[in-house]
């Protein structure tokens, strides 16, 4: 495995940061980030889903349905619903929507976005154009990787929100541009690293939801710890076939911003994608299983693009081929996890 240069890290700094900031979208995560921002913002603006939303928010405090329990000073926040308004302000964007959103955000967006900088917390496919959003941004909107950066993980919104120390990895291609999101994300409970490697980050959190969809299947099926140390064991080192076959560049796969994410998204109860693939392998259609849960599992729909990619690549994932047969092919899952047993090691 290629080795990479540490990412610098950025110390905890006192008073509030003038850079004019942004979220986009109301989820958990989304909200997560806004309360990582406004430990160091003195304003976040933040752009939801609507004016219910809004409304909400400006008349409780925090989001009405993802979570609750966090407390905003109103005064830190301007909310709005028009992505025009946000994104006119705004110097830094962060998108954080469900990638299947994405599009129809964007597509409103009629206000001059030139030298903005555009951070994707979004760890999904845009199935618009069956691509990342690094991609969609470059193709779709003319945002070059300049002003694009990428935030991996592992960081689950639900621990943000309990303020439990969590860490993560900021990837662009500009050192101003990542010194300048270092400061602006750094907290008392979140700490910072950068990197280079954008599509490398961007493409490890979509994998690793596809591969956590797998550890709830094989938990739903009363496959224990053992098992599952195996699977992730193997996941790690079908994401590195994957990576290095689309995008090869000097990078350390066990760092936390890949295998970290991997981890915390196939084991933790507070994982979507392993709450979807639980319930599936406890015995529930897949469609019931999605029907079930009220948050995007973006694995869902990355299994098949990636699926596809792995096939035109002619490379060899035994786990994303097991995930795509029962997800997309109606494949009975324990049937497919004991052949997929004979394939690990």
């Amino acid at each position: 495995m290629a080795k990479k240069k540490t990412g610098t890290e950025s110390s905890p700094k006192k008073g509030k940061n003038e850079v004019a900031v942004g979220v986009v979208g109301s989820g958990s995560f989304a909200t997560a980030i806004v309360k990582m921002l406004v430990e160091n913002c003195k304003v976040v603006h933040w752009c939801v889903r609507n004016e219910y939303v809004k409304g909400a928010i400006e008349q409780r405090g925090h989001n009405p349905t993802y979570l609750t329990a966090v407390n905003f000073n109103l005064k830190n926040l301007k909310l709005t619903t028009d992505i025009n308004e946000l994104v006119s302000a705004c110097e830094v964007i962060v998108l954080a929507t469900p990638s299947i959103y994405l599009s129809d955000t964007l597509d409103k967006m009629t206000c001059d976005y030139k030298d903005k900088i555009f951070v994707s917390a979004i760890k999904g496919i845009i199935p618009k154009v069956n691509g990342v959003v690094a991609h969609y941004l470059r193709d779709e909107f003319k945002i070059g990787f300049r002003n694009q950066a990428v935030i991996a993980g592992p960081c689950h919104a639900e621990e943000v929100a309990m303020e439990r120390l969590s860490y993560l990895t900021i990837a662009t291609v500009e050192d101003e541009v990542s010194q300048k999101l270092l400061d602006i994300f750094n907290s008392d409970f979140i700490k910072m690293h950068s990197s280079k490697d954008i599509l490398g980050n961007e493409y490890s959190a979509i994998l690793k939801n596809i591969f956590a969809i797998g550890a709830g299947i094989a938990s739903g099926l009363g496959y224990g710890d053992n098992f599952t140390a195996v699977f992730v064991s193997n996941a790690i080192r079908e994401m590195e076939t994957f990576l290095e076959a689309i995008y090869e560049a000097p990078r350390d796969v066990n760092q936390s911003a890949y295998l970290g994410d991997l981890l915390v998204t196939a084991y933790s109860l507070f994982s979507r994608n392993r709450s979807l693939g639980n319930l599936i392998g406890k015995g529930y259609t897949v469609k019931s299983a999605i029907q079930s849960m009220n948050m995007v599992a973006e694995g869902y729909y990355a299994a098949d693009s990636i699926y596809k990619t792995s096939k035109e690549k002619g490379l060899k994932l035994p786990i994303v081929d097991t995930i795509y047969g029962i997800l997309y092919e109606g494949k009975n899952a324990e049937k497919q996890f004991k052949k997929l047993t004979a394939k690990l090691d």
